[in-house]
């Protein structure tokens, strides 16, 4: 009752009333059947859960080749700041000019921060503040986050116009948003542990 040859299907037979499938952490796959069904049900509710739990452990799979990734990522110091500093004011100027002047709007004073919550930030005066850890992004996510900030000159929330903006200049932008979500954390984190 193997999926191949490296996934072994264990049964753990119990008083409960239906067959049911479980991966445990270690990704060991387990089915709770009830005392009295016969194997052969056993294998035939196996089978048609076959691609189910093969894309689980695929999951599974990856989110722990990335946690290991994660762990093995060093704690940045504060020598690694001030380099990440030193970048980003020579790199992202030039992308806001750049974007400023597809999307036709002009800003203030340029801010490189090591913020802890904030990836960039407009005020209302038009000065642009971005965080240092987005020299350590992809380069489409660091232009996704000019473009979030330069749309905040035409509209100062979150709104479904501003998302319109976004759209506009960014049409695949929702990508690079989900990075940021399931990426970033672990950069900030490497920022704490200093």
């Amino acid at each position: 009752m193997d999926l191949d040859d490296k996934t072994h299907i264990e049964v753990i037979r119990s008083k409960r009333k239906t067959l049911a499938i479980e991966i445990r952490p270690d990704m060991r796959v387990v089915v709770r059947a009830p005392e009295k069904i016969p194997q052969n049900e056993i294998i035939k509710f196996v089978e048609e859960k076959q691609n189910w739990i093969k894309k689980h452990l695929v999951q599974m799979y990856f989110k722990a080749e990335e946690n290991k990734k994660q762990k093995k990522e060093p704690a940045l110091t504060n020598a690694d700041i001030e380099k990440l500093c030193q970048k980003a004011l020579s790199v992202i100027p030039d992308k806001v000019k750049y974007y400023a002047e597809i999307m036709g709007v002009t800003y203030g004073r340029i801010t490189i921060r090591n913020q802890k919550t904030r990836w960039g930030s407009c005020s209302s005066k038009g000065n642009l503040n971005f965080n240092c850890l987005l020299m350590l992004m992809p380069d489409k996510v660091l232009d996704y986050v000019v473009v979030h900030e330069l749309c905040h000159l035409k509209q100062m929330n979150h709104s479904k116009k501003f998302w319109k903006e976004v759209e506009r200049y960014m049409p695949d932008y929702p990508n690079y948003k989900k990075w940021l979500n399931e990426n970033g954390g672990a950069l900030i984190e490497r920022m704490l542990r200093r």
